[in-house]
């Protein structure tokens, strides 16, 4: 990237000039309103995620729709402001997916189109909005104030909130002061017949207490904003890492793992001000102030200037939550 001075603006260049300037740095304008990253609106209505940026000349491509892989995905063609590119699939993906996108009047515009392993082809075609660069520092949390801490779970039922996909099945109830999601998967695929729950309202920045009960070998989590998953496990659990109990599911790795054994209370304490995360688990901090650059597999909302709902996996395994406390922000002095 080539970096122009500000005091080339303020010159008093003819604009002819500096027009031919801009032009011999940056031939194409099209490509630089391509890049960064962009929710995307598909007509399936399947959530979608988008960075593009350039790397060593190259562009690099991340792309997800809802669960798939986020890539980087290879470039077919990159030529008149437009782009191609495949989309890589899971390991048992059938078929392919294509992606054509370019600006058309200032906006973003695209389709995906799927072709099965008979031939058939189903197009998807999807805008996009900009989101705004990642903020170069992080949020001065010594300046934030809070609101009073406040339970969005009565413990008596599920007042404030629904399940997230109308047509999947319900295994969320509350039973003994718990809020519970009772399924028959044991699995760790990504998605299942039951549904997710949200709350009713949706949220800007805040801080989020929230205690969970996961069994061995069992697999839930916590969406902030309904984009950024705080992953449920327990200590042993296969996933660890970036996907392990702590992180901010495939984005951000705790510091280390602070995590009980399976079948014991564990209790998150979660600040998010201004994309940046931090991470209390059980009394340890494990993420410390960090960014979050898009949003997690599954996420049902990828647009984070936009407030979103505490988003709970139902359509993974059983679990249990209880003591569910949010304090919004309610002064962020920069």
């Amino acid at each position: 990237m080539i970096l122009i001075p500000d005091f080339l603006f303020r010159v008093a260049f003819p604009q002819s000039i500096l027009a031919l300037f801009l032009g011999l740095f940056f031939p194409s304008a099209q490509a630089d309103e391509l890049a960064g990253d962009w929710s995307l609106t598909l007509q399936s209505g399947t959530p979608g995620w988008l960075s593009l940026k350039k790397v060593e000349g190259k562009t690099v491509v991340k792309m997800r729709l809802h669960v798939g892989s986020e890539g980087p995905h290879e470039v077919i063609k990159e030529e008149g402001g437009r782009l191609s590119f495949n989309l890589r699939r899971n390991k048992k993906g059938k078929g392919s997916r294509m992606v054509d996108l370019g600006m058309k009047g200032g906006k973003l515009e695209g389709v995906v189109v799927s072709t099965s392993k008979d031939g058939a082809v189903q197009r998807d075609r999807f805008s996009g909005k900009k989101i705004p660069p990642m903020p170069v520092s992080p949020p001065d949390l010594s300046k934030v104030r809070f609101g009073l801490p406040g339970s969005i779970f009565n413990g008596k039922d599920l007042t404030g909130w629904r399940p997230h996909e109308a047509d999947k099945l319900n295994g969320w109830s509350v039973k003994d002061g718990l809020l519970v999601n009772a399924t028959p998967k044991t699995d760790f695929s990504a998605t299942g017949a039951y549904a997710n729950l949200r709350t009713e309202a949706v949220y800007e920045d805040f801080w989020l207490h929230i205690e969970f009960l996961i069994e061995e070998k069992r697999n839930s989590g916590v969406y902030l904003r309904g984009m950024y998953e705080a992953q449920v496990v327990d200590r042993d659990s296969r996933m660890q890492g970036l996907q392990g109990v702590g992180s901010i599911f495939g984005r951000i790795a705790p510091s280390k793992n602070a995590g009980k054994a399976g079948g014991e209370w564990q209790t998150y304490d979660l600040t998010l001000v201004d994309r940046h995360m931090t991470v209390i688990l059980n009394g340890e901090k494990v993420i410390d102030n960090q960014p979050v650059h898009g949003p997690s597999g599954g996420a049902p909302f990828t647009d984070p200037t936009h407030p979103g709902p505490i988003h709970l996996q139902g359509d993974h395994t059983s679990v249990a939550y209880r003591n569910i406390y949010l304090a919004p922000v309610i002064i962020e002095q920069k």
